[in-house]
């Protein structure tokens, strides 16, 4: 990150259609004065990583209500490992049960958010995340 404004992604990866909350997370953390990029939905990890890339974020936001977290997370870590990427921190929010939770923490996952998540707490966290990399 080469000035002080937090640049994060938010993407819609696999089939999920459903982008309410990515786009609501989204204008919180515009409005919280961060760099927001919104990819729209039906990401490919592939395109994630590339936008990622593209865009030299700090936070990668994945939302995902379609069960397919277990899949499709993994190989964005892996992708943005493979891009030397691994400076990125990645964040999710979605309908993940708590197993998944914790596994998918263990694989560098930062934080997974639940339906109910206040857009504030959010926020607070991001802001965290990225100042203790700085």
């Amino acid at each position: 990150m080469s000035n002080d404004i937090v640049r994060v992604l938010v993407a819609k990866p696999g089939l999920d259609g459903h982008d309410r909350g990515a786009k609501i997370i989204a204008r919180a953390l515009r409005d919280a004065g961060m760099e927001v990029i919104y990819t729209g939905i039906r990401q490919t990890p592939e395109m994630i990583v590339e936008a990622a890339l593209q865009e030299d974020v700090d936070v990668i936001g994945l939302s995902i209500l379609s069960g397919a977290h277990m899949v499709l997370f993994p190989q964005i870590l892996d992708g943005l490992h493979e891009n030397d990427m691994d400076d990125v921190s990645v964040i999710a929010g979605g309908i993940i049960p708590e197993a998944d939770r914790l596994e998918l923490e263990k694989l560098g996952l930062k934080a997974v958010f639940g339906p109910g998540t206040s857009t504030s707490e959010i926020v607070s966290f991001v802001r965290n995340l990225v100042a203790e990399k700085n």
